[in-house]
């Protein structure tokens, strides 16, 4: 472990791309500033960031930490915090944290911290990290150590505590999340790295299909009759199945759905949190363009309809309500064009809008691997 000369202890933040890397540099302009201020020593510290795919081809957390350490020793870092957007697992249990206070090393999985709040979470869960990381480098105590570098996400009601750690790995800390606040907070973290607004703007093909069949169907006089005759219950119906056709198809057509080749039941249970995440994230990005449907439609309705031509093919006087329920309808209609458009779409467009940088080339290792 190398000892700034200077008094200034270089923390190096090394982030898988995308997601990770910007979280990473965006804490990193505030970092150096709060750890200056929370040692309480005079301490200074430079936070350089590095935005790496250091794990690729793994998910091992005793092998990601050998990387991370092999990396280090290149380098001269005092402290090395890695971040990535992948849930990583570690003997059963859903990893948060490791820590090498031996060797300065940290290595953070951002899912458990939540979908809300990440930003800020990451932040202070590298702050906490690096303080119990410098404090033990200080002092150079031995053993193990007995402070918690997560203190304020660890509680009685918190899903997140301390976790055993194998003989023969190099860790001497880890914090992992369980229960099913745990699963909820690491699913949420999960969709939230996936980015299911990108889905909108990703999905180009579809997005025209389904904006092309809701224009002619606002000015067609059946839809027109039908929308009229359509109960409330009815048109929730027809918007639950349009919107279930539209990410099943998805999921289908693109290949979305993870099959685990390993039978085992952790497998098993790491295959069911890859496949909620997926429809969770697909199902918000088609939610998205629903609502965005809808309101389209009702401004292309509040400008094309004439209230003489709508009663004379419905019979019945044009209200306003009644151009709420024709958008509602068409955005129905509209979501299933949207659906067989999406047909048009390559795969790797799809994956590209549904998945982060990092989770599609975790996908396409496992085809590659499943295809040899």
């Amino acid at each position: 472990m190398r000892v700034s000369s200077q008094g200034v202890t270089v923390v190096a933040l090394l982030a898988d791309p995308d997601a990770p890397t910007e979280i990473a540099q965006r804490m990193a302009r505030v970092l150096p500033a709060r750890l200056a201020e929370k040692s309480g020593q005079r301490r200074r510290f430079d936070v350089q960031v590095i935005s790496e795919p250091f794990t690729a081809g793994t998910e091992d957390p005793p092998t990601l930490m050998r990387r991370i350490m092999d990396r280090a020793r290149t380098e001269n870092w005092d402290i090395v915090v890695a971040l990535t957007d992948l849930p990583l697992h570690a003997h059963g249990h859903k990893l948060v944290v490791d820590l090498d206070h031996e060797h300065g090393l940290a290595l953070l999985s951002l899912p458990p911290l939540g979908g809300l709040r990440l930003q800020t979470r990451a932040r202070q869960a590298v702050e906490e990290a690096v303080l119990s990381l410098a404090g033990r480098t200080a002092t150079g105590a031995e053993g193990s150590p007995s402070s918690q570098p997560l203190g304020r996400f660890v509680g009685p009601l918190a899903p997140v505590h301390r976790a055993n750690v194998g003989e023969e790995e190099t860790t001497d800390l880890r914090y992992v999340v369980s229960g099913p606040r745990g699963y909820l907070r690491i699913l949420g973290g999960m969709v939230r790295a996936n980015r299911p607004w990108r889905l909108v703007p990703g999905l180009s093909k579809a997005l025209a299909a389904a904006l092309a069949t809701g224009a002619v169907a606002t000015v067609n006089s059946t839809v027109w009759s039908l929308a009229e005759s359509l109960s409330v219950p009815r048109l929730v119906i027809a918007m639950v199945g349009s919107v279930a056709l539209m990410i099943g198809w998805l999921i289908v057509d693109a290949e979305l759905w993870h099959r685990s080749t390993d039978a085992s039941p952790e497998e098993r249970k790491r295959a069911g949190l890859y496949n909620a995440s997926t429809i969770v994230t697909v199902g918000i990005g088609v939610l998205v363009c629903y609502v965005g449907l809808m309101v389209i439609n009702l401004l292309w309705a509040l400008f094309i309809l004439n209230d003489r031509v709508f009663a004379s093919m419905t019979r019945a006087p044009l209200h306003a309500a009644d151009y709420w329920t024709l958008s509602w309808f068409v955005a129905s209609v509209a979501t299933v064009g949207g659906a067989l458009g999406s047909g048009l779409e390559s795969d790797e467009a799809v994956r590209a809008a549904a998945f982060s940088k990092r989770e599609q080339e975790r996908r396409s290792a496992l085809q590659g691997d499943e295809g040899e």
